[in-house]
């Protein structure tokens, strides 16, 4: 259905039902394309209130066809799915309750040579279930009707016959036959067409032609031939997709998994894409009678590309016969849908889409170059310590790509990022996505770039002591998805529905309140089996560390679609097929990250949260915790609803530091946006509204979010003040019907890239957040302190929180205590820091560790926006030591095993890009002394070396 392909680009939060069927005439009938036609829709058949449409505002989303029925080209007035075009807006009549839409095709269309029509009927935003079914109407007195076959695809025995017949209007016709390209038969000067293509042995695509007066009319059906079955054991080793041979690279074995279907053909470049005999798959009655093939004369290294041909000699009602399906497994697809549209500045030398074929295919390349990973054994950051920045790649850079990403790596590394969180990056339908909308979970999106592109970016990620994790979407899949597909209902035959009570993958209908696209079956061992592999792939494919778990709520077989209450109570099915996905990632790599994009309640949080701690490397899944609403308020300077206190874990119950906290992410809206928009601004000199005056609360806003121990979250550009709405659209325009909470217009619009255009890090007041949350990132990582216990007053406007290691009311040598103040109120505040004992506090902000107040101070004085960071002691990250005289120089460097120096010294300490303490030497060291480091994994270190007179001098190293 066109309809389903322009939805799955737009939304991952819409709900798939049947399409309302409407009732409907075209006048004049037949009309031909310069003819002003008019199409009347029958009100009673639309249901407006269902729709949401006031003041009868329908709308006519149209395209059109050649006249070969190719060639489909989109009204130009149809404006976007979301938003309507008003010059398609249909009439109401209200006497006769009509809506009617007049125009002349070649007009309307801006096009001649038109053979068919195409239009459904929507609402203005076209959300939901908001339009018809597609309505096609031919165009023209002469039209070619095929009276046989009445299936687009027959199925025969070898050796068959086909019995064509046909008849046309607008006058004798002259007809041609072809099958494959060549013709069979021809007929002239005849209304009514018949010929019997005989002892049919091998597969054929049949084209009948019909010319009257120089106008060519075609229709096109197919004969796939019954190869019977052929029963044959495979190796055991055999997995699902693609299986390469280690010490052949001229042959490759697709092995399919396809309950209920009856056979299998394999159609390919290796073939000419018209397969015989030869390429009909096998049956393994020892493995569920999977079906599969081993390819040969394949060249090693050259690019081929393949389709299943699934038959189903008796389907289910409205279900195909034939379905031309890429691989599920496929790692790498091509799209006729998208690939033109891919820039080759992205994708060089992308494959060609094959002509001729139709629906995605799978490439297919033996003895590929591996790609050459520079670090093999990247040590994670601690969970503890996370700094997560999460971000979409089409938005991040104006090339939409990894190489963008790569690019910009010093800019994490400056924020003192230690983890960045992907947005779904899995082959998606379309090319302008957030990627929820996934169709192939294996596949990487060639809209972002080559496999060896995003090998790289995770590889310079590592060599920045940076672990990536992957959102990803295994609740749901899309129509474009091949399991959907082989197993599908469709109704009006065009090759796209929802999967059918066949479906051995997915639910006719969710099991879940929150449906988005078709749900996955997790309670079925082989929907568990593709999970599987989905996760044993990115990880040791991509070496990708960790997993944010999308709409882990829909993971449930006990609910229905319309049941939110069933669904966000305790579900022990739930709970246990996730451990097993969990437990699945720690088997491959037991520091795997694991978190759930749960948000549920948080006896079955506490579940996850606790799983296997006490391993001897403790696990427990990571869990999302969106504090939006409470940092939101407290940013715009309210006084009520401002508690973050489950920002941290204890307030989840969970025993150890595994709540993911964030203030922000993709499905909020911007906490600037929020300020700028619903400020408070009663006091004229601090007026929240003012931009300025925002940006100067985001540092505050860090100090309260990034300190708390745990884990915690940056949605992409915070960090820079960044304040378009997450409404906003294309045009730069914020949709009107926004009121802080729905899923309204222009949510998923591609958003614009001010933070580089305009050189947001050169703005005093934007680089001021960068850098302050620079340097709450830098203490969380690597002062140990903030690993440690807390506690919060965060129900005011000056939260305070304690955070600290040992007993909070007892001084130490080390920094073992930190108290964080901020001032949300729009007036100055005294405020009593409350501190635990009376010894000297340090404030940790400043870099130079020299800022000092008396622990018996009382009273401190905070403006609107402001904060403190206090510590018991100076952090280690703060320095006033002299720099060595003369050059410093480390040799060699790169190393392997050790280096050398060409100073006196007494201490090198050796730190990841991080600044966590990896190695340090102590003693009397003279220029030229080896310092081991075989222990190093591989990567970049920062080397800071101390003399006998506490001077100090940092390099770079770099370890072989």
């Amino acid at each position: 259905m066109k309809k389903l392909l322009l939805i799955l680009l737009l939304s991952i939060n819409w709900c798939f039902s049947q399409q309302q069927t409407v009732t409907y005439s075209v006048s004049p009938s037949p009309f031909e394309e310069s003819d002003n036609i008019t199409i009347t829709i029958q009100g009673s058949s639309v249901n407006e209130v269902t729709w949401g449409i006031t003041g009868n505002e329908l709308y006519l989303w149209a395209w059109s066809y050649d006249t070969n029925l190719g060639n489909q080209q989109d009204c130009p007035t149809n404006g976007t799915w979301d938003n309507s075009n008003e010059t398609n807006k249909l009439t109401y009549n209200g006497v006769s309750d009509t809506y009617t839409i007049s125009f002349v095709p070649t007009t309307f269309f801006s096009r001649t040579g038109i053979g068919r029509i195409g239009f459904l009927i929507k609402a203005k935003d076209g959300s939901g279930d908001k339009k018809s079914q597609d309505i096609l109407v031919d165009v023209g007195a002469f039209q070619l009707s095929l009276t046989a076959p009445t299936n687009t695809t027959t199925i025969l025995s070898s050796g068959s016959n086909l019995n064509i017949t046909a008849t046309n209007t607008g006058g004798n016709a002259d007809y041609v036959l072809k099958a494959n390209g060549n013709t069979i038969n021809t007929q002239t000067g005849i209304s009514s067409y018949s010929y019997t293509d005989s002892n049919i042995t091998i597969n054929k695509n049949y084209t009948l032609e019909a010319t009257v007066g120089g106008t060519t009319k075609s229709k096109s059906f197919s004969v796939i031939v019954d190869p019977g079955t052929d029963f044959s054991i495979m190796p055991q080793t055999y997995l699902d997709g693609i299986n390469f041979d280690d010490t052949d690279p001229t042959t490759a074995t697709l092995v399919l998994y396809a309950p209920g279907k009856d056979f299998v053909y394999v159609a390919g470049s290796f073939n000419n894409w018209e397969p015989d005999a030869a390429y009909a798959m096998k049956r393994d009655p020892s493995r569920n009678n999977k079906f599969w093939i081993t390819l040969t004369g394949l060249t090693p290294g050259q690019i081929e590309t393949y389709q299943y041909w699934v038959v189903d000699k008796t389907p289910a009602t409205n279900s195909p016969a034939l379905v031309k399906t890429a691989d599920p497994y496929s790692t790498l697809v091509l799209s006729p849908f998208d690939d033109p549209w891919i820039p080759s500045s992205t994708y060089p030398n992308l494959p060609a889409y094959p002509t001729g074929q139709e629906r995605e295919v799978t490439v297919l390349q033996t003895d590929k170059t591996p790609y050459n990973w520079q670090i093999t054994n990247f040590n994670k950051p601690k969970k503890e310590d996370l700094v997560v920045y999460e971000l979409l790649i089409r938005d991040f850079d104006a090339d939409r790509n990894f190489q963008d990403v790569i690019d910009k790596i010093d800019y994490f590394k400056n924020l003192n990022i230690n983890a960045i969180e992907l947005m779904p990056v899995m082959e998606f339908e379309g090319n302008e996505s957030w990627g929820y909308n996934t169709a192939y979970h294996m596949a990487l999106d060639k809209f972002y770039g080559t496999e060896d592109k995003f090998k790289e970016l995770v590889d310079v990620c590592h060599q920045n002591g940076i672990a990536v994790i992957l959102d990803v979407a295994l609740n749901h899949a899309f129509g474009r998805n091949p399991m959907v597909r082989m197993w599908m209902n469709d109704p009006d035959g065009d090759g796209w529905g929802n999967p059918s009570s066949e479906n051995p993958y997915f639910n006719e209908t969710a099991k879940h309140a929150y449906s988005v696209g078709s749900d996955f079956d997790h309670s079925n061992s082989f929907t568990k089996i593709y999970t599987k592999r989905v996760v044993k792939h990115w990880i040791e494919e991509f070496k990708i560390d960790g997993f944010r778990w999308d709409l882990t709520k829909g993971f449930t077989q006990l609910c229905s679609s319309g049941d939110e209450g069933c669904t966000n109570s305790y579900k022990q099915d739930r709970v246990d097929v996730l451990k097993e996905y969990a437990d699945y990632s720690w088997s491959l790599d037991e520091t795997h990250y694991v978190i759930f994009e749960h948000l549920g309640a948080d006896n079955e949080e506490q579940q996850w949260a606790n799983y296997r701690l006490g391993d001897a490397i403790p696990k427990g899944v990571m869990m999302w915790s969106e504090m939006w609403t409470p940092y939101k308020n407290l940013a715009q300077g309210q006084s009520s609803d401002i508690n973050f206190d489950r920002m941290g874990h204890t307030a989840h119950g969970f025993t150890e530091k595994r709540t993911l906290g964030y203030p922000e992410s993709h499905d909020k809206d911007r906490i600037m946006y929020e300020m700028t928009e619903f400020g408070i601004s009663t006091n004229p000199s601090h007026d929240v509204k003012d931009l300025n005056t925002a940006l100067s609360r985001m540092s505050a806003l860090g100090a309260v979010t990034l300190t708390i121990p745990g884990p915690k979250m940056v949605w992409h550009f915070a960090e820079l003040g960044m304040e378009n709405s997450i409404w906003t659209c294309n045009n730069g325009v914020v949709n009107s019907d926004y009121d802080g909470n729905n899923d309204g217009d222009c949510k998923l619009d591609t958003k614009p890239q001010p933070q580089w255009v305009n050189n947001w890090l050169s703005d005093a007041n934007r680089s001021q957040i960068y850098n302050d949350w620079a340097r709450l990132n830098a203490l969380k990582i690597n002062e140990p302190v903030f690993e440690g216990s807390y506690n919060m007053s965060s129900g005011t406007q000056t939260p305070r929180i304690s955070i600290y290691t040992g007993n909070e009311n007892t001084s130490g040598t080390e920094l073992k205590n930190v108290i964080v103040l901020a001032n949300f109120s729009v007036t100055t505040q005294v405020l009593n820091p409350n501190f635990p004992y009376s010894d000297d506090w340090y404030d940790l902000m400043d870099n130079s560790g020299s800022t000092v107040i008396a622990g018996t101070t009382t009273a401190i004085t905070l403006n609107p926006g402001e904060f403190r960071v206090y510590g018991n002691q100076a952090s280690t990250l703060s320095s006033n030591n002299e720099i060595f005289a003369g050059d410093f120089v480390i040799y060699p460097n790169p190393a392997n095993n050790s280096f050398s120096v060409n100073k006196n010294l007494n201490i090198i300490n050796v730190y990841s890009i991080t600044g966590k303490l990896i190695k340090s030497f102590n003693g009397d060291f003279k220029a030229g002394y080896n310092f081991d480091i075989t222990t190093l994994n591989q990567g970049i270190y920062i080397v800071k070396a101390i003399n006998t007179e506490n001077e100090e001098s940092i390099v770079k190293l770099v370890k072989n």
